[in-house]
């Protein structure tokens, strides 16, 4: 297959491009995913919040309902504190009339899933990154180091927080009853996410925005000391929390590329655009891009070729509004919890409180996060 020409070639190796590739198959055309070679993985603690729209887009792709149960986890409630007793903001998925708020899904059970659906996708063929392969379109899926996004000459804008997200597994001494959890403090920002592995019931996944260098101490430190300090970061409301995974660290940017489509190319995902995971989103804008090229190339007239600078314009602009929304939103968030001035500290306090008694507000917020 090799010397044959693809409709689109994929390059990536993660969630979106996987994603992509089966969507695109999915439309009717044919794909080349070209991938670098898989390596042998250590224990992955990794997990992604999703939302409606990107759980509809796997239920779709027919990935969802393959997953093991106990890899994703309904999130009904969510609790977010500030850095002052009753800043306090609640939101419920029985209020908003949905199902759950978003999914807690183990991100390695997600990419064997999607793994083993690639293989059965009979228009989806794979490749080595460094095979030669001819498609009339390139969709760049390669994250925020994209070795293809810099061969195109494109420039990405980055903005370094000097922090690193944290992340890991524990277990409570009580159930976690479908409720997250978030703090949003100075100098850091702490999630709590029910998540139904290694313990049904009364896991979560940690994922935990510090400055660099306490983010490397928590990292290293011995388990005793990082739940103790996991403990004071969370005041209690999840219970006791007892370490049940490895600890992994990543350093945390905001960027954007200088533009998402040539002739015969287009970036998605984290190459194309990258946030702050305080939100939760970026798996989320990801696959929003997958479900709307898909979508522009299943319905561009015929006689348009899938690489026309026009068709692939009719994907950026769709795109263009909520990545930057979520783009803004994240970095003002972060900004302004990162001000410990007490006058800064009183109004987003007060702010949180003010919201959590706005339920017109509070439905308006629930829908963003939900894809709405």
């Amino acid at each position: 297959m090799q010397g044959s020409k693809f409709d689109v070639a994929v390059r990536g190796g993660g969630a979106v491009a996987g994603a992509c590739a089966l969507a695109l198959a999915r439309a009717g055309l044919t794909v080349a995913l070209s991938r670098p070679p898989q390596r042998a993985a250590a224990a992955d603690v990794r997990s992604y919040a999703l939302n409606a729209a990107s759980v509809a887009l796997l239920q779709e792709l027919r990935v969802w309902d393959s997953l093991p149960a106990d890899a994703r986890t309904a999130v009904h409630d969510m609790r977010v504190a500030g850095d002052a007793p009753g800043a306090v903001l609640e939101f419920s998925a029985w209020t908003q009339g949905a199902p759950a708020l978003a999914w807690i899904v183990d991100a390695a059970a997600l990419d064997a899933t999607l793994e083993h659906a690639l293989r059965y996708a009979a228009h989806v063929h794979v490749f080595d990154d460094e095979a030669v392969v001819q498609a009339a379109l390139t969709a760049v899926c390669e994250g925020r180091q994209s070795p293809t996004r810099a061969r195109l000459g494109v420039a990405f804008e980055l903005h370094v927080y000097g922090q690193q997200a944290l992340a890991t597994r524990v277990i409570a001494d009580q159930p976690h009853a479908g409720c997250a959890h978030q703090w949003f403090r100075s100098p850091d920002v702490l999630a709590l996410l029910p998540f139904d592995r290694p313990q049904a019931g009364q896991s979560f996944a940690v994922v935990w925005s510090l400055p660099e260098a306490r983010a490397l101490e928590l990292r290293d430190a011995a388990p005793e000391h990082f739940e103790a300090a996991l403990d004071e970061a969370s005041q209690g409301s999840a219970g006791r929390l007892q370490l049940a995974g490895e600890r992994v660290a990543w350093p945390l940017a905001v960027g954007r590329a200088g533009r998402v489509h040539g002739t015969g190319w287009v970036l998605l995902g984290d190459c194309a655009h990258l946030v702050h995971p305080l939100a939760g989103q970026g798996l989320n804008l990801g696959l929003g891009d997958v479900a709307v090229l898909a979508r522009v190339l299943a319905q561009r007239e015929p006689w348009r070729a899938l690489g026309d600078q026009r068709l692939l314009a009719r994907y950026a602009r769709e795109r263009a509004a909520p990545v930057a929304a979520m783009r803004h939103l994240t970095d003002g968030l972060l900004q302004l919890f990162a001000d410990s001035t007490p006058l800064a500290k009183e109004l987003r306090n007060r702010g949180l409180g003010l919201v959590n008694h706005l339920p017109i507000l509070k439905r308006w917020l629930t829908g963003r996060a939900l894809g709405a």
